[in-house]
């Protein structure tokens, strides 16, 4: 039985359905908070629903209470956590930081907290970011090296995620692995997220932010490819005998001119959007490329998506849920 924390959020939705669709049980738990309009939170929980082998529970995983009531009677039966709950968004931090302090590190340690003495337990999988890289460059952007100069509180809670791992697998022999995502995009993205904010800016002719004048580079990462290399790490680490505690980047190696990746979506839509240019944002990165060599020779990760195919299916999902 897996638990997926964060299920009916963007990464948890998809996994939760891959999950289920290979017949796996998932216990889904989300605090549904208005972070961003929950209407589409409601949807993908809509889908997940419909599989007999999907259960929902909301909680507040910053309130040990909440989650000691629903999971406790599942305890027992849980033997894999894939924790994607925690608050998204680089420049929300720096308005609001005291919510990644809750939501993504205190958090975490009341789920760990939890399950600490479960022997079912084995395996722990949870999201940190590629933001804790901060402005190093794709050459040392190797998972293997240590990381210790994030520039948001965002990067920061994440990085305290990978270290507080590192504690409970010395004090409580569980196995950890952490995922740093890279920009990933797709279908049920968040309606935060830039390229969502793209699309709905054409669809309305209203204007939207371009921040450092559009020129950013990101390594984006089509959702499928998430997902698949995903499973791919439960597959390689699931039931291993000995200690694991590590951490891989999952990400395309193509770092793609932020410009470019918003001319392509103009093309496609037919349609040039309004923009209004600004400088850049406090904590944002500049530049983010992936390395990934460690990570084909440990679990075979693979890139399958490339950016025009996975541009045209976001599209026609944009074009179907947000009836274009």
């Amino acid at each position: 039985m897996y638990l997926v924390t964060g299920a009916a959020g963007f990464i948890g939705f998809h996994l939760s359905k891959e999950l289920l669709k290979k017949n796996e049980q998932v216990i889904g738990i989300d605090n549904l908070n208005d972070y961003y309009d929950q209407k589409i939170k409601h949807s993908r929980l809509n889908i997940l629903k419909k599989f007999p082998k999907f259960k929902f529970f909301k909680i507040d995983l910053s309130k040990k209470e909440d989650i000691k009531k629903k999971i406790t009677p599942y305890k027992n039966k849980i033997k894999i956590i894939i924790h994607l709950a925690g608050q998204a968004g680089v420049r929300y931090s720096v308005i609001n930081p005291t919510s990644y302090i809750r939501n993504n590190i205190m958090s975490y340690i009341k789920l760990l907290e939890f399950f600490k003495s479960s022997s079912k337990i084995n395996l722990i999988i949870y999201a940190s970011s590629s933001s804790i890289y901060g402005e190093i460059g794709s050459k040392k952007s190797f998972s293997s090296i240590p990381q210790n100069k994030p520039i948001s509180v965002y990067s920061a809670s994440k990085l305290s995620m990978e270290l507080i791992s590192h504690v409970y697998n010395y004090l409580y022999k569980i196995n950890f692995i952490g995922v740093r995502f890279f920009s990933v995009y797709g279908p049920w993205g968040r309606p935060d997220m830039f390229y969502i904010k793209l699309l709905r800016s054409i669809k309305t002719n209203k204007p939207i932010k371009i921040y450092n004048f559009g020129n950013h580079h990101r390594s984006f990462t089509y959702i499928d490819d998430v997902v698949f290399n995903l499973i791919k790490i439960i597959n390689k680490f699931n039931n291993k005998k000995s200690s694991v505690c590590d951490i891989f980047n999952i990400g395309s190696t193509k770092s793609i001119y932020l410009k470019k990746f918003i001319n392509i979506i103009e093309r496609k839509m037919n349609k040039k959007s309004k923009k209004i240019y600004t400088k850049r944002s406090l904590g944002d990165l500049l530049n983010t490329k992936t390395n990934v060599t460690r990570e084909k020779k440990m679990f075979g990760h693979k890139i399958t998506v490339e950016l025009n195919e996975g541009i045209d299916r976001l599209i026609d999902w944009f074009k179907s849920y947000y009836k274009y």
